[in-house]
């Protein structure tokens, strides 16, 4: 008889949901084995060890025994909690839509640690930043490139030649900036302004270390996030839910401000 095969791997919670009457069905995203379907096994129960381990966004060390179908928790320690990243709407938000993302663009079984070390960043950034929008657009275009869609910002994507420091184009079908004489090309292609640009190139280029000292506007912000969320939009050929939610929750400020 074959010995049960057990991984051990450090992993992130992406998404749960209840399964039988105390699991929870987990989706990890693992460092040594990307992502994976695991079952907590009674940890709805109160007196689980598994309970707190096993949270949206938290990161643990996980031993996991393969089952039929499903692999198996058999043990959990947490490594890091990210408690602030459940005390706050806004950053729980911004929180749910990274790992949206990143399960999006993802398959099971298909191990990448750049894009396990960028998650457990990101939800690092999320958590310490004044403002969570820096550091949301930083990882969109880093899990971008670790995913092979990575904007082409420096050249216009039809006739190859630099782009010039001025009003340009973002082609989401063609992947990058088109340049005014290339508008033809692609005419659902949207404006951006060179200042948008400089922007993108420098999140793309930059260590966050040095891009977090960034101060931007709220019009700045408010192009870039429709620019990005335009080409992953176009690239997942879907909205994202936490997207829609994030925008409702913009609307009731919006009306409650207005109210006040």
């Amino acid at each position: 008889m074959s010995r049960e095969r057990t991984l051990r791997t450090e992993a992130i919670v992406l998404k749960r949901r209840n399964f039988g009457e105390a699991d929870r069905l987990l989706t990890l995203y693992t460092r040594e084995f990307g992502k994976l379907q695991a079952i907590a096994k009674g940890a709805r129960k109160p007196q689980s060890r598994k309970t707190g381990h096993v949270e949206l966004f938290m990161r643990s060390q996980f031993l996991l025994a393969e089952g039929r179908d499903l692999h198996i928790i058999t043990q959990v320690e947490m490594v890091d909690a990210y408690p602030a990243l459940r005390e706050d709407l806004v950053r729980t938000t911004y929180a749910s839509y990274a790992v949206e993302l990143l399960d999006r663009f993802t398959v099971e079984e298909d191990a990448n640690q750049d894009i396990y070390l960028l998650l457990s960043k990101v939800l690092g950034w999320l958590e310490e930043s004044d403002d969570v929008r820096l550091p949301t657009r930083t990882y969109e275009l880093r899990l971008l490139g670790f995913t092979g869609f990575q904007p082409q910002l420096f050249q216009c994507v039809s006739c190859n030649e630099s782009i010039q420091e001025q009003d340009q184009f973002f082609s989401a079908e063609l992947g990058g900036l088109l340049c005014p004489d290339c508008r033809q090309s692609d005419f659902s292609a949207k404006p951006i302004s060179a200042v948008a640009v400089k922007v993108l190139r420098y999140l793309q280029t930059r260590p966050w270390d040095t891009v977090k000292s960034l101060q931007l506007k709220r019009p700045l912000y408010a192009e870039l996030e429709t620019i990005m969320h335009f080409y992953l939009t176009y690239i997942l050929e879907r909205n994202l839910k936490s997207i829609d939610f994030l925008n409702r929750l913009r609307e009731e400020a919006a009306l409650f401000s207005s109210e006040s």
